[in-house]
């Protein structure tokens, strides 16, 4: 199964979220207790951005790859949007989503790439104080690829326990609860 609609629809929430970052902002904490806003963005610009392209063309990350200050530049949102643009665009090469990308299979990758965009773009419209929205069918698939993967993903601690949500929550806020975020979470 191929999703690169889907992908496309997060990289452009991701990127549209990024521009509405303030500097002013980048200390300031996140749904994630481990980031502030400042290693939130570099994690996400340099796995969703460059690693999304990198793992596209099957080519390793440069081993400084996280831990670089993309926010360093005042630009870093502009280049974040064109790297999402080009990752975008090397996702959608059928051939991509055949084989295996470092011993995963290639759709595997994506997903995970997907849930990254998805996620961490959401951390970073929390943080900033921005709303987070993606198309029904995108946010279906983010749930679908959640319920998937949620409990390998809280054995290894990249997420935690489910937080609560009311039945009717919807596809966006259920998957973000079941990744372990608080969905009403405010700075």
């Amino acid at each position: 199964m191929t999703f690169h609609s889907e992908i496309a629809d997060s990289a452009r929430e991701a990127a549209r979220i990024a521009a509405g970052v303030s500097p002013g902002q980048l200390t300031g904490p996140t749904p994630c207790a481990d980031y502030d806003t400042r290693t939130l963005v570099n994690h996400l610009v340099a796995y969703t951005g460059i690693g999304m392209e990198l793992r596209a063309r099957r080519e390793p990350h440069p081993a400084d790859l996280g831990t670089r200050d993309f926010t360093a530049d005042p630009e870093w949102a502009k280049a974040y949007a064109e790297q999402l643009e080009r990752s975008v665009a090397a996702w959608a090469d059928p051939a991509v989503w055949q084989g295996e990308i470092n011993s995963m299979p290639a759709g595997s990758m994506a997903s995970m790439l997907f849930l990254e965009l998805c996620l961490h773009g959401w951390d970073l419209a929390k943080a900033t104080g921005q709303q987070f929205t993606l198309p029904d069918a995108t946010a279906e698939l983010m749930l679908a690829q959640v319920r998937e993967v949620a409990q390998m993903y809280r054995d290894y601690k990249g997420f935690a326990e489910p937080a609560d949500v009311p039945a009717d929550a919807g596809p966006l806020k259920t998957a973000v609860a079941l990744s372990g975020r608080d969905p009403y979470w405010a700075a």
